[in-house]
């Protein structure tokens, strides 16, 4: 009894053809059915898809600024929760000199789709003439505290 692949000269050009194609078709969309099927998991067992949300972070000069701006953020639905971390102090190099800020820290919890939107919101909304907007993907969590970013801020 033999197990595996046939030979190629054993195919026939149709069979050994069709072959080809199915192994090429079959490792091109394995990633894409890969993504489907985790997304397709996630919504039927309620499991959170590493990535779907963002932890966003800005700096801000003073608490005014901060408040402003996580009051935008909030009510506009650009994220769920934003944190003010008062009284950091910031190193930096600007216009060719090494500066030293005390500044308020953003952290910005939103939908990965919406940091986008978020950033063109505080860029228009900033004093900073280079606002600061990174973020991260949020891997892990606490599942129903991702259900809820995910419940408030829209896709």
């Amino acid at each position: 009894m033999r197990f595996g692949l046939p030979r190629a000269e054993t195919l026939q050009g149709g069979s050994f053809k069709a072959l080809i194609l199915t192994v090429l078709l079959s490792a091109f969309m394995f990633q894409l059915l890969r993504t489907v099927g985790l997304r397709a998991f996630s919504m039927a067992s309620e499991t959170y898809t590493s990535g779907t949300h963002s932890a966003a972070f800005v700096t801000c000069p003073n608490d005014t600024v901060a408040r402003d701006l996580a009051r935008g953020i909030v009510e506009r639905k650009l994220a769920a929760c934003v944190n003010i971390v008062p009284a950091i102090k910031s190193i930096y190099e600007w216009q060719g000199k090494i500066e030293e800020d005390n500044e308020v820290l953003l952290m910005i919890k939103t939908r990965s789709s919406k940091v986008p939107a978020l950033a063109e919101y505080v860029r228009s909304n900033h004093p900073y003439e280079v606002a600061e907007v990174i973020s991260l993907p949020i891997d892990q969590g606490n599942p129903p505290y991702l259900k809820w970013i995910g419940d408030i801020v829209p896709e």
